[in-house]
């Protein structure tokens, strides 16, 4: 008859989802895994922070500004300086400061393209030479040119064909000021001396070499690239920050990392100093095109104001005009006024025209201002018109005088400006600060690196526990075991570190015929408590059974089924008489449960050697008897399908109220299957942490397959520490203690 499930309520669906209890067990049974893994991120991290190279950085400021006493110069010198006090936006700046007219003066001045260094020995080089004073004996144990001191050497000039830019070549000093260089195009090393300009032929062409100077021992060796120039301006660029601070602040900041503070500060300041001699460049370009064409215009308008004066003088000479009445010189001298008011409002329209469109409200205002103007000359046209013709005409040739005499002198002034500004050197912007040599590295910040080197090492130690227990660890859930085996669990045993004891000293008490039965020595065990919970189980679960034959097995070896099966027939034999037969005929150590020696057995009965009677043994616990395996086979499946194995069987069913039997694993042999087909119930022993569930479905379906039912699991070995949350955490804890009777 079917064996009904004693859950059938609970539908436990299970998602692959890690909720927090599994999260934290998972956590804490990889404890030691996470932690080794994270010891070995924070050592990782501190020999990084402690061998890598320090990078260091600096900065420049600078300010876009007017030109210096702008408003003394228009004062003295006249409008035109309006024309060169433009401030330029800080964006505009900002792409010139980076643009490869500034970056690239910098490269050519400080030869960046030239990369020349100490030879230093792999990952410990760099960290040795900067704790190392003075310089080194070159060379590890008298090989490899390696140095670890404060070598250096100074290249003012290396210059290889095209195809040989990146390539690397290699520099030794020799002893008297000479040194030895090799590398692509080179057949056999070249000899040059320091402090004179070196051409060595070579198959790609010729290479120049200037050597200024080397600080070294001979045998040192220094390492050589010519790098590409552009290449070179371009990783500048891209290497320079730049950028405004604050809004409209007018105050840009280049910014620069270097792992060589001295060459860091040099570039900058050089970027800075270029960028300033531009501007300035530019401005004295600026005021050279507007002094030549201004001083190509003074003969004319000199020309013209001598012949205004020689009109006004003759005219005044023909009609014996002396001077103009009181109403001529007002309106002369209003005219005057409203000719410059115009010109002067033009200039600023103009002005206005270089940042705004015509539509602007500041160029609309202009334009109507301009308009009254225009208008108010036309007026005080008119009252001219209206004069006498004498009066007329000497107004007329007094305000061209007038007109020809301002324009001239601000000429003059206007050209006196622009010889100040061209030899003045002065632009409009300055270096606020220049770049200090760095002191301290901004990376690595060491502490950062092991914080972050930690972080990362639990992280990956925390994946790595998941990857383990996903693709090593078993079930540790019994109701996930539950739902996805279809099987109730009867009994949970948990852990019991009294047994770990015995199964350890198991030999010597076997060699002293000492029993090591959980049971009889720590009876209030919890382990055993949950063995008479299944006693109880178990006598609802063999109602339906067709006999009182009880099967006890294990998807593989190691779960600890022999374990269950020797206590659990102690526990049973309090109430019913038992008969524990060893049927693991491979590798069956019952025997050393009970201190005895393995002798005649089943294996002995079934071979026909020795009889019933020969092999049932009394054990030190009252009703229960004990039958070994008696000596192994070579062919114990073949064996156990002897029809005196069902006979024995059947006789100790009809002897004893229950008839327990060990098996061997099921997925290991197929003894199993065979002894589950005289098995009224059967129980498959999984074990926490160790047995997967897909060794219990498929122990299950080979059982089926050889026309046996399973009745339930027994879950052993469950970790009753306060740490394991996935089974409480999620359905309600509970846990075995011991309950004994009160002492008196």
């Amino acid at each position: 008859m079917t064996q009904s499930n004693p859950h059938p309520d609970v539908n436990v669906v299970e998602t692959a989802e890690l909720d927090l209890a599994s999260v934290l067990d998972v956590l804490l049974d990889n404890r030691l895994l996470i932690a080794a893994i994270a010891a070995v991120f924070i050592f990782i991290g501190a020999l990084y922070a402690l061998l890598v190279t320090p990078i260091y950085e600096s900065n420049i400021l600078v300010q876009i500004e007017d030109s210096p006493d702008a408003s003394a110069a228009k004062d003295l010198l006249g409008t035109l300086s309006t024309m060169f006090d433009v401030k330029s936006t800080a964006d505009a700046e900002i792409q010139i400061l980076g643009s490869r007219l500034v970056v690239s003066r910098a490269v050519d001045k400080l030869k960046l393209f030239i990369h020349a260094k100490p030879h230093r020995f792999p990952v410990i080089g760099g960290w040795l030479a900067r704790r190392h004073d003075g310089l080194s004996v070159p060379g590890l144990f008298g090989i490899g040119g390696y140095t670890w001191g404060k070598e250096s050497i100074d290249v003012a000039a290396f210059d290889v064909p095209k195809q040989l830019e990146g390539k690397p070549y290699k520099l030794v000093a020799l002893a008297r000021g000479r040194y030895e260089l090799s590398g692509p195009g080179f057949e056999q090393p070249v000899n040059g001396r320091v402090g004179t300009a070196e051409t060595f032929p070579a198959s790609a062409g010729p290479i120049h070499l200037f050597v200024r100077g080397i600080n070294g021992a001979a045998g040192a060796r220094f390492d050589l690239v010519r790098g590409s120039r552009m290449d070179t301006i371009e990783d500048l660029q891209k290497q320079l920050r730049i950028q405004e601070l604050g809004k409209q602040s007018g105050v840009i900041s280049a910014t620069l990392r270097s792992d060589d503070p001295e060459l860091l500060s040099a570039i900058l300041n050089e970027i800075g100093d270029q960028y300033i001699r531009q501007n300035v460049d530019r401005k004295a370009a600026q005021a050279e095109n507007s002094l030549q064409f201004l001083a190509s215009q003074e003969p004319k308008m000199k020309r013209d104001l001598e012949q205004a004066e020689d009109r006004l003088n003759d005219y005044r000479n023909t009609h014996k005009v002396l001077d103009l009445t009181e109403e001529g010189k007002s309106i002369l001298a209003q005219s005057s006024d409203a000719e410059q008011q115009l010109f002067t409002l033009r200039q600023k329209r103009q002005e206005l025209l270089t940042r705004f469109g015509p539509m602007h409200p500041g160029v609309v205002a202009i334009d109507e201002q301009i308009a009254e103007t225009q208008d108010y000359i036309g007026e005080l046209t008119d009252q001219i018109k209206r004069m006498p013709t004498a009066q007329r005409d000497a107004i007329r040739l007094q305000r061209d005088v007038q007109m020809n005499t301002d324009l001239y002198l601000a000429l003059r002034n206007n050209i006196e400006q622009l010889r100040l500004l061209k030899a003045g050197k002065i632009g409009s912007v300055r270096l606020v600060d220049t770049a200090s040599l760095p002191e301290r590295a901004v990376f690595p910040t060491k502490m950062v690196v092991v914080v972050v080197a930690t972080l990362l090492g639990l992280f990956v130690g925390a994946g790595a526990a998941f990857l383990r227990d996903k693709l090593f660890t078993g079930v540790t859930n019994v109701r996930s075991l539950e739902a996805q085996s279809g099987l109730a669990v009867y009994a949970t045993v948990p852990h019991s570190e009294q047994q770990r004891k015995l199964a350890t000293n198991m030999a010597e008490s076997t060699a002293a015929g000492q029993a090591s039965l959980l049971a009889n020595l720590y009876p209030g065990d919890p382990a055993i408590e949950s063995l008479r919970s299944l006693r109880t189980a178990l006598q609802f679960a063999m109602l339906d059974a067709r006999n009182n034959v009880v099967l006890l097995t294990g998807p593989s070896p190691g779960l600890g089924k022999s374990f269950a099966s020797a206590n659990l027939a102690v526990v049973l034999a309090e109430s019913k008489r038992v008969l524990l037969v060893d049927g693991d005929l491979r590798r069956g150590i019952l025997n050393k449960y009970f201190g005895e020696e393995r002798g005649a057995g089943i294996a002995d009965f079934i071979a026909g050697t020795r009889s019933a009677a020969d092999i049932i043994r009394k054990t030190s616990v009252p009703n229960l008897d004990l039958v070994t395996t008696g000596t192994l086979p070579p062919n114990a499946a073949a064996l156990l399908m002897n029809r005196n194995w069902l006979s024995f069987i059947q006789k100790a069913s009809a002897d004893y109220d229950i008839v327990l039997i060990d098996s061997p694993p099921v997925l290991a042999v197929t003894d199993a299957a065979i002894i589950a087909t005289i098995a009224g119930t059967v129980f498959l022993v999984a074990r926490f942490g160790q047995t997967r569930v897909g060794e219990v479905v498929e122990s299950v379906k080979q059982l089926v397959q050889s026309g046996s039912h399973v009745s339930g699991l027994i879950f052993n070995g469950m970790k009753t520490r306060g740490g394991n949350y996935r089974y409480g955490g999620k359905y309600g804890s509970y846990r075995y203690v011991s309950y004994n009777y009160e002492s008196t």
